[in-house]
């Protein structure tokens, strides 16, 4: 066995590719809709499409592939899919809102001196439609690289 096998693990690019094509759409789709380029989020959480979305559903989808949708491997897959998806979607889809209300208090705060603080960040999760898209992104990459042999 040799480390170079990693380069030919089809479940592996199943994921990565899905995340990181995720990752570069985010850029012009913000630019759509804010007419500015934000190139940071090239290495952030949250927006459109869901990077992690796209991430566990191709490892997932891939894993079925390979080992068989009715095998052990593929259904701890798919629950660990389910948990990273409902984390993104809730857990810190709430913990964004949070920031966002501690925020706008930091902001109405009028003192004398105002609070030194680092404004928290507030798109941390993702909204249903943005798991949704990563997911799709994720399942369609993992099905052509497996329809085209790799």
């Amino acid at each position: 066995m040799s480390i170079l096998e990693i380069f030919n693990n089809q479940v592996l690019w199943s994921a990565l590719l899905p995340w990181t094509l995720a990752q570069i759409v985010k850029v012009p789709l913000e630019y759509f809709t804010t007419k500015r380029w934000n190139w940071s989020l090239l290495l952030r959480a949250g927006g459109m499409p869901s990077s992690h979305s796209a991430l566990v559903a191709g490892a997932c989808h891939a894993i079925g592939l390979r080992a068989g949708f009715g095998s052990p491997l593929y259904a701890l897959a798919f629950v660990l899919a389910m948990i990273v998806i409902y984390d993104a979607t809730g857990i810190r889809r709430q913990a964004g809102k949070h920031a966002e209300m501690i925020n706008a208090i930091v902001e109405d705060m009028a003192t004398g001196h105002p609070i030194q603080q680092q404004k928290l960040r507030e798109v941390l999760g993702h909204t249903p439609l943005e798991a949704l898209g990563g997911t799709v992104l994720g399942l369609l990459i993992a099905q052509i690289l497996w329809m085209v042999g790799f």
